[in-house]
């Protein structure tokens, strides 16, 4: 059986009941540094939030894992205060195969999966195995294809099954962002959907776009652009494809409609009834709402204005190790703290900076593998640190930041105000 190893098989770690064990009850101020920390009651709104965006929108919603990857987080997105799905998009086979083994399956939590990649030639032994344990709860495993040879693929290894299977699969549109995708106005498009439709291993659940770009919106206007061109793309690329079987292939359409689906966090936030009040009445399919990000939030979700720092989860605590008065820029002071790239990423938004410290006016500013330089504009006022001092820093990117930590800690701001460990995560790892 090709299924991928748990991340604790390959990595000599702490168990989740060990690590409950040892931190759960302890204050956020002895723990090691640096530490990742998520709010869940914060991470629980944002859920709800999202599915009244879609609810409001008229979609239905499906949850990216990739933030998070833990069983945990999963149960939060899909089952919220406002609504529920079971509809998931992992982007590696160890989430996928973790959201099996985490029974999320087994109890219905989750139904349906999307394997968010292009189906890699050396993954279709794995992913086969995959769809044969989902189904046997009523399951249903989901692909994204965008080149004809990954229809060869599926094809090959139905060939050698006494009963070959269909694989219901996302046509990837590219709407211009030039990630992954077909642009459905070039003719590749075309040679790809009749590759679909005429192989007998495959059946077209619908097109999905995701636009990258949007992460540049700066106001829901610009954001609300963005979701209505996405929706435009998929659509665009829906209608040739039934044209297409009814003109060219002499093909029935689809017994259900197709499932437009649209979505990253800024668009996300940016569906309402207002909004889908303004597109066009003429759909050919059904919408779907995705996203990922949005349940932890980042500096990179605050610059596009649709959210405040009131509802970003997570945070990074580090230690000042040292400091230096009069270093900076003008005169200013700096403090070094013990994390770097690898806790933060390297990624930076408009301000430049790496991450906010909470509650100062200090930036992280510079940063180097393991150590990080915070820097701040001006003399210094009542918020001057001192070797010792624990400090929360808000990164640009909460995904990338998340996938440096082997677990996080949990607290919830409705007990101890926040500043006790109420969990822990233990996020899936590899791929």
């Amino acid at each position: 059986m090709a299924q991928t190893q748990t991340f604790h098989q390959l990595a000599n770690l702490p168990s989740k009941p060990a690590l409950v064990d040892q931190f759960v009850g302890k204050p956020l101020d002895g723990l090691r540094t640096p530490a990742f920390v998520i709010d869940r009651k914060v991470f629980a709104s944002n859920c709800a939030n999202m599915h009244q965006k879609a609810k409001d929108w008229g979609a239905s919603f499906r949850a990216h894992l990739k933030t998070h990857k833990t069983a945990e987080g999963t149960r939060l997105q899909l089952q919220s205060t406002v609504d529920k799905t079971s509809a998931v998009i992992v982007s590696t086979m160890m989430e996928a195969w973790e959201v099996v083994n985490a029974g999320l399956f087994d109890d219905g939590t989750v139904t349906d999966m999307l394997y968010g990649l292009p189906p890699a030639a050396n993954k279709i032994a794995d992913l086969s195995d995959l769809y044969d344990r989902i189904t046997q709860n009523g399951g249903v495993l989901r692909l994204m294809v965008d080149h004809p040879d990954q229809v060869k693929f599926l094809e090959k290894i139905e060939s050698g099954r006494q009963q070959p299977r269909k694989w219901s699969v996302f046509v990837k549109v590219d709407g211009g962002q030039k990630r992954a995708g077909v642009p459905p106005t070039s003719p590749f498009f075309e040679t790809l959907v009749t590759a679909l439709f005429t192989s007998s291993v495959i059946s077209v659940y619908g097109f999905y776009i995701h636009a990258g770009n949007a992460y540049a919106s700066k106001s829901l206007d610009q954001a609300s652009s963005f979701l209505s061109s996405e929706v435009d793309n998929v659509n665009t690329a829906a209608g040739i494809a039934l044209k297409l079987l009814a003109e060219k292939l002499n093909m029935q359409p689809p017994s259900e409609p197709f499932i437009l689906s649209v979505g990253s966090t800024p668009t996300a936030h940016a569906a309402s009834s207002e909004t889908r009040a303004k597109l066009s009445s003429l759909l050919n399919g059904s919408l779907e709402l995705h996203a990922g990000n949005y349940p932890m939030l980042d500096l990179q979700q605050e610059s596009t204005n649709l959210i405040d720092a009131s509802r970003v989860a997570q945070r990074v605590l580090v230690t000042v190790v040292s400091y230096y008065p009069g270093r900076g820029v003008d005169g200013s002071d700096e403090a070094l703290v013990d994390g770097g790239a690898i806790a933060f990423s390297k990624d930076t938004g408009p301000s430049g900076d790496f991450g906010r410290v909470n509650g100062k006016s200090w930036r992280l500013g510079r940063i180097s593998q393991e150590h990080g330089t915070l820097t701040r504009s001006g003399p210094v006022g009542d918020d001057k640190l001192s070797l010792g001092d624990v400090v929360e820093v808000v990164g640009q990117h909460a995904c990338l930041i998340a996938a440096a930590y082997p677990w996080y800690y949990i607290v919830d701001s409705t007990v101890e105000g926040g500043k006790q460990v109420v969990d822990v995560w233990v996020p899936w790892k590899g791929w």
